[in-house]
């Protein structure tokens, strides 16, 4: 259904609980490198719980190897706070990428400023600079299941 890329993500289990999210909404779990930590970790499978095994994970060695696969177009989408253009204003659809940055630095500004038409952003009060991947990456997964759910 929705390819989440996690580029450079950093917390092991951040990226448990996005493994899990990505079962139980059958999306596929692209993880750029390098990663902040290894992906037997222990800590990974804890929060992924016994649902790591059922990911569909695919691990790049960089952004440019991710890329020569899956060439960046319209259907790519940005997670990003640099943005007004607000998750639930896209009308997603299966097949679609949405990427989300480092947990402690965000997407590339260059990649950003590239595809400046395709960021998104979660709104949220001034007083965070961000909310936690994990809930970053479930708000707009089941968004991309609820539209096209309504849709079916």
């Amino acid at each position: 259904m929705i390819n989440i890329v996690l580029v450079e993500p950093r917390i092991p289990l951040n990226t448990g609980n996005i493994g899990r999210l990505c079962v139980g909404a059958e999306a596929t779990l692209h993880l750029v490198e390098p990663l902040g930590f290894l992906i037997d970790d222990k800590m990974i499978r804890r929060a992924g719980l016994d649902y790591w095994k059922d990911v569909d994970l695919v691990i790049h060695k960089s952004l440019d190897d991710f890329h020569k696969i899956y060439p960046i177009n319209e259907r790519h989408f940005f997670a990003t706070t640099k943005t007004d253009k607000l998750y639930f204003e896209v009308e997603y659809q299966k097949g679609d990428f949405i990427y989300f940055g480092r947990e402690d630095a965000g997407l590339n500004e260059s990649l950003i400023a590239t595809n400046q038409d395709n960021t998104i952003t979660i709104p949220m009060s001034n007083k965070i600079r961000s909310i936690n991947l994990a809930n970053s990456v479930g708000i707009v997964l089941y968004e991309c299941i609820r539209q096209n759910h309504i849709r079916q």
